[in-house]
């Protein structure tokens, strides 16, 4: 089965376009404020309206309120909540089943030691998510930043869960990616964007095909 692929942060009808067109699994739509990709919830409720069977509408938050929630959950159709700060499992929980919708957790990657983290989760996320840890920088973001982490360090492990691969990933390192660390769920921002925050359809279209491949 081909490498299934999430494309990230689309903001615009002709990314949606090519993401669907390219055969992408997931769509996320950002709902960060201070990311250059956040799509105020009317805006991401036309473009989820959109999407196909099958193709499953991911927003992203990072430790969000439940009043955040409410307000987005209230206008976006979405099939998946990804959590991409350090909230507690506690928390995972209580947003798993205050909103019915299954979660996807995050987890920043740098060393070995950060996987440790993981085994509090398996029993309450329905995906995991590795993404490299942000630069050492005030203005760096807590995903979506264009930086890899060193692969090997999945290479060979197994979760209880589906996972999905992460962290500057790109149309051009995409099947070294996969072929260190076995990954068969990968997700895109950065690595198809133009410039900053602009998705580049051409660059969509390169990624699910590598991802189709492999």
């Amino acid at each position: 089965m081909p490498v299934q692929a999430k494309i990230c942060g689309v903001s615009t009808p002709e990314a949606l376009e090519a993401a669907l067109k390219g055969g992408a699994r997931f769509v996320g739509f950002v709902f960060y404020p201070r990311s250059p990709r956040y799509l105020p919830p009317p805006l991401a409720a036309e473009l989820a309206r959109m999407l196909p069977t099958g193709v499953r509408a991911v927003g992203l938050f990072v430790s969000p309120t439940d009043a955040v929630l409410d307000d987005v959950a209230g206008q976006v159709p979405l099939d998946y909540l990804q959590l991409h700060d350090d909230e507690p499992p506690e928390r995972l929980k209580h947003i798993r089943a205050r909103f019915a919708l299954p979660v996807i957790k995050a987890f920043r990657l740098g060393a070995a030691a950060d996987l440790e983290r993981v085994s509090a989760y398996t029993a309450i996320a329905d995906m995991l998510l590795f993404d490299a840890k942000p630069p050492a920088d005030p203005a760096s973001l807590p995903g979506g930043n264009g930086v890899p982490f060193d692969w090997r360090l999945l290479a060979g492990r197994s979760w209880p869960r589906p996972w999905m691969l992460s962290g500057g990933l790109t149309p051009e390192n995409l099947a070294e990616a996969v072929k260190t660390t076995g990954a068969r769920i990968v997700d895109v921002s950065s690595g198809v964007e133009d410039r900053l925050g602009h998705k580049d359809p051409e660059r969509i279209r390169a990624f699910l095909a590598t991802a189709a491949s492999l």
